[in-house]
């Protein structure tokens, strides 16, 4: 199969460079998987896709401050790293700029000597095993010297580094934020788990590996860089039950999916633990768990967009990707996200989408009861969120 099948043309404006005030208010495009049928939604619209029973599963993680800033010893020329791995033993497989001033032997001064790191090796793809001493705990020199990296199309600098995080996150070890997640507020997580939803947590810590570009010609001669998962024994309970039941098990963006994929044995059964996955999911995949998806936009010829293709197939999500360019969406990181659902899997999908649209047109009566909600009813502001 050819990369460049997966390829489309974005316009640069479309790009997002800034995350919604509200982060529930970005749309959502929702995509039949067996029709290739879109539909045009906002995100708060998710509830009316979801029922009493499903299982979300979002993934914890939590984003480090892993870009580093420092000095070459001897010199004080400048050099740039990104934590991409911790390997143990206070050492760290690293992304290094600019690497030739970086061979196994270099110290390198971070904050004026409060961390201190010295490069004992050269691994796959050129980065850097570094070794670094400090006093103190790590991760709190870490939270006072690093940044949050951001993904290079992303030339908007963020003031609130809160922005970059799921409201649920729970275990730091990510060079990435899980971006499907960034949609979700505590607000819409509970009336979600109100609706009867009930919602599994698994642990992946992205690493940069997932968004390098695909640099064969071939996808199948792509290889993944390894990242490391987590699925405790009550949460691989919940969605195992979930299955032998015949309930839809929903991944919150395509790090929960591959996880979910990596923790399955063969007949569809989540083994808790935790370990390294380089699964990579391409056209041709059978999915064992998942049955629907919550994610963002993907870049052109990104083992992501390979991924979603392999849940909808290749004609249905680059026709979806066409439709979304024409109607404006903003993409990636901080733009907006997509539903890939079977409408078929039961008939509460259909009244879904009409319960939406009688909502739109207002001939459910929603209208007088924001009228009332904007009137300041029950507390809440004037647009009727209590978020």
């Amino acid at each position: 199969m050819d990369v460049r099948e997966f390829d489309y043309d974005l316009p640069e404006e479309l790009i997002a460079q800034d995350p919604l005030e509200d982060r529930a208010a970005s749309r959502l495009l929702v995509l039949d998987k067996k029709s290739g049928d879109i539909a045009h939604r906002t995100f708060r619209d998710i509830k009316s896709y979801l029922r009493a029973g499903d299982v979300l599963v979002i993934n914890n993680t939590k984003v480090i401050p892993a870009r580093l800033y420092g000095v070459k010893e001897g010199t004080g020329a400048l050099i740039e790293i990104l934590l991409l791995k911790n390997k143990g033993n206070d050492v760290w497989e690293t992304l290094v700029k600019p690497g030739k001033k970086a061979k196994p032997g270099t110290r390198i001064i971070f904050g004026d000597g409060l961390l201190t790191g010295e490069v004992v090796d050269v691994v796959e793809d050129g980065n850097r095993l570094i070794r670094f001493t400090y006093e103190g705990i790590f991760n709190e020199i870490l939270d006072q010297l690093g940044q949050v990296p951001l993904p290079p199309y992303i030339t908007h600098k963020l003031e609130d580094r809160s922005r970059y995080s799921t409201v649920y996150e729970k275990y730091e070890g990510s060079a990435a934020a899980p971006t499907a997640g960034l949609h979700f507020t505590k607000g819409l997580l509970q009336e979600i788990r109100d609706m009867g939803v009930q919602i599994a947590e698994v642990t992946l810590h992205v690493g940069l590996g997932t968004f390098r570009p695909v640099k064969v010609d071939k996808v199948e001669e792509h290889h993944m860089h390894s990242e490391f998962y987590s699925v405790e024994e009550e949460q691989a309970e919940l969605i195992n039950r979930a299955k032998a039941e015949g309930r839809r098990v929903i991944a919150v963006g395509t790090t929960s999916c591959r996880t979910l994929e990596s923790a399955a044995d063969r007949k569809g059964h989540i083994r808790a633990g935790s370990g390294w996955t380089e699964i990579f999911i391409y056209p041709g995949f059978e999915f064992k768990i998942l049955d629907a998806l919550i994610t963002n936009f993907h870049l052109p010829q990104s083992t992501l967009l390979m991924l979603v293709s392999a849940l909808a197939g290749k004609e249905h999500i680059m026709n979806a990707y066409k439709e979304a360019i024409r109607e404006r969406y903003r993409f990636f990181s901080f733009g907006d996200a997509m539903f890939i659902y079977d409408r078929d899997d039961c008939s509460a999908e259909k009244q879904a989408e009409a319960d939406v649209q009688k909502k739109a047109d207002g001939t459910d009566g929603s209208r007088e009861e924001k009228q009332t909600e904007h009137f300041g009813a029950g507390g809440e502001n004037g647009t009727g969120q209590t978020e």
